[in-house]
């Protein structure tokens, strides 16, 4: 069945959610950070994903990939 393009939710790519644990492991992941540190950079700086990402690269000094 194909997807209903009506049927639209909330989320914000835009956004980690550092209340979600598999948000927390893959965004660690992807900057081989550990999910403490993640958690950190999140409480620390805010759920903005691009501000994150610019975080966790400063810290890891590579760009973020999976």
């Amino acid at each position: 069945m194909a997807d209903d393009k009506t049927k639209q939710d909330g989320r914000d790519r835009s956004q980690v959610s550092g209340s979600e644990p598999y948000e927390v492991e893959y965004f660690a992941q992807k900057h081989g950070l550990s999910a403490e540190q993640a958690r950190d950079l999140i409480a620390d700086i805010g759920n903005d994903r691009e501000k994150l990402d610019e975080a966790a690269e400063k810290i890891t000094g590579r760009r973020g990939q999976v």
